[in-house]
């Protein structure tokens, strides 16, 4: 088989299996958002960490989504997820924790939220050049 075959089907591949797990988090996640909701059926209400772990999750979803239209993962999404999951952390476990372990997850929250400024600030003034190649 010449080169050029063999890297289609290595391509071809290698895309098939991105598919199938994208599938498999879509489902896991979908699962997951399923398993909270009876959770609060259950226990009749609903908090704030709930809420928000309905959040990082409906994140997830739209992150393969976005990633399926259109084959980038904006490196924002997993950031909001992380920003998310870090106020969860700090709401449910905040009664227990020292005061150096809360500064630390707010400094780092700040960090992350900043960091997202940035990147946004770069792509907003900074873009990457049009690819003529790449453009049909």
């Amino acid at each position: 088989m010449p080169l050029p075959i063999l890297r289609q089907i290595g391509i071809k591949s290698l895309k098939s299996v991105e598919h199938v797990v994208l599938f498999i988090i879509s489902v896991a996640t979908v699962f997951a958002i399923g398993e909270e909701i009876m959770h609060m059926f259950e226990i009749r209400t609903v908090e704030l960490a709930d809420l928000l772990l309905l959040f990082i999750y409906l994140e997830v979803l739209a992150m393969v989504v976005n990633y399926l239209e259109s084959g980038k993962l904006p490196i924002r999404m997993p950031i909001y997820i992380a920003i998310v999951a870090l106020a969860r952390y700090l709401i449910l476990d905040m009664k227990g924790m020292d005061d150096w372990r809360i500064l630390a997850i707010s400094v780092s929250t700040i960090v992350l939220a900043c960091t997202v400024i940035v990147i946004r600030w770069g792509q907003l003034k900074l873009p990457y050049p049009k690819n003529k190649d790449l453009d049909h």
